[in-house]
């Protein structure tokens, strides 16, 4: 069943091609918001939680049909898509399935490839908080220390935190159950042939050059392009690269 998302909206220019964004695995539409302002100087900007994430429905699935079903929920028309991570995935799957769907679309730090890793470390860290006594972000960071020791990826996740509400703003439960899904791409048929950007970090390993060949098959206008001192996190690492990358494939797409 298609979730209706939670959206958050910047900036109007109706005559413009809005963008959607769709966040990573743990993430919120909230991760996205100075790029999502900056951005939105020239056209609408709509970023989204993704299904069981932040403000939208809690759902017993996770997979990437279902997830591409959500963003096109969200789209009215044809839109350019932006997603990172598992939001790329996503939104790589809605590229393929739902063409009319996509304009222009930009993939940030992810291939259509299964990942060997897996990210239930997070899920067992952020499950060992005890919430009961937490009245701060403070507190739950003390606690989060211990299971986590990277400072950025303890504050990414806590913003998933609701301090009053005392609980997480993520289903952990069906993001545990459907991890498998989550780090893996399905079998999808179709191509992609409309204007199409790879931006990776060059600290990152997500996009390594034996994946090009499977991404130029699905997408074959992909252009790639790397910023520079960036990993994974890359929009959150170098903002303003990342930033400029994704205005320049934009407004060279306008042209083409």
């Amino acid at each position: 069943m298609t979730a209706a998302l939670n959206t958050i909206r910047h900036g109007d220019g109706a005559a413009s091609v809005p963008l959607l964004i769709a966040h990573g695995l743990y993430g919120s539409a909230r991760n996205w918001g100075v790029i999502a302002r900056r951005l939105s100087d020239t056209r609408p900007v709509v970023a989204v939680d993704m299904r069981n994430h932040g403000e939208s429905p809690w759902a017993d699935r996770q997979g990437y049909p279902e997830m591409a079903d959500d963003l096109a929920g969200a789209i009215d028309g044809r839109w350019d898509v932006l997603g990172h991570s598992m939001g790329g995935k996503a939104a790589m799957v809605l590229a393929l399935t739902r063409p009319e769907k996509v304009r222009r679309l930009v993939v940030a730090d992810i291939a259509p490839v299964a990942y060997g890793h897996s990210q239930q470390k997070y899920i067992d860290a952020m499950r060992a908080v005890d919430l009961s006594g937490v009245e701060t972000r403070g507190d739950a960071d003390r606690q989060l220390r211990e299971l986590v020791p990277e400072d950025g990826v303890r504050a990414f996740l806590l913003q998933s935190l609701d301090v009053k509400g005392r609980r997480w703003r993520l289903n952990l439960d069906v993001l545990s159950a459907e991890m498998g899904r989550i780090v893996g791409f399905p079998e999808v048929e179709g191509r992609f042939v409309g204007p199409a950007l790879f931006l990776s970090g060059d600290e990152s390993d997500y996009v390594r050059p034996e994946h090009r060949d499977r991404i130029r098959a699905l997408f074959p206008a992909a252009r790639f392009a790397k910023i520079p001192g960036a990993g994974h996190w890359l929009h959150a690492e170098k903002p303003r690269e990342f930033e400029a990358a994704v205005r320049v494939f934009l407004d060279a797409a306008d042209r083409i």
